[in-house]
């Protein structure tokens, strides 16, 4: 039957707040997204981790494009909780903190990244407006740029798509790179 959930009956049933069961939805596409597509996100492998009827996972996404798009949402936000800088963390080492962050995040979770941004890990523009996921997160990089450093919001944006592109070159994490890209701001403003 697709609305059971089995094996539920062996165990007992973990009651949440709406609000907790949307989060545990939208946690389980997130690890399931890292591994494949969002739009090859199985709403039957999503409902029978989270030990819920298919029915109900469908009370909070009415479809299984609103669901997508809040994975991907979720994924935005996820990467810019990653690469913002710690609170106490002002001007140039705000900025440090952050490009060492963004850096990190693009080389370690390339593919990741691609399918977030890119779409390449799926035909994400039938989800949102091309290019849209990568205008909302480089828009939320360049505003924590202009939060950390004064900059023309401008500026700002070109040095997280030069960033950004730079980190897609990389195999690995590197320091060098770390001082080129916080250089590279500075330059971007005299110009």
């Amino acid at each position: 039957m697709l609305n059971s959930v089995t094996g539920a009956a062996d165990r007992p049933r973990t009651r949440l707040s709406p609000a907790e069961r949307r989060r545990q939805l939208l946690g389980i596409g997130l690890r399931m997204y890292v591994e494949r597509p969002a739009l090859e996100l199985s709403l039957d492998e999503v409902a029978r981790e989270a030990e819920v009827s298919r029915g109900l996972l469908f009370h909070y996404f009415p479809t299984k494009a609103d669901y997508h798009r809040a994975v991907i949402a979720a994924a935005g936000r996820r990467v810019l909780r990653n690469v913002r800088p710690d609170e106490e963390a002002t001007g140039q080492d705000a900025l440090r903190q952050l490009t060492e962050r963004f850096l990190a995040q693009i080389v370690r979770r390339h593919a990741f990244y691609l399918a977030l941004v890119y779409g390449q890990a799926g035909p994400l523009a039938d989800l949102a407006e091309p290019g849209a996921t990568a205008t909302t997160l480089r828009a939320g990089i360049a505003e924590l740029v202009c939060r950390a450093v004064p900059t023309d919001p401008a500026v700002a944006h070109a040095w997280v798509a030069y960033v950004e592109d730079r980190a897609l070159h990389l195999r690995r994490d590197d320091r060098a790179e770390v001082d080129h890209c916080v250089a590279a701001l500075a330059a971007l403003a005299e110009v």
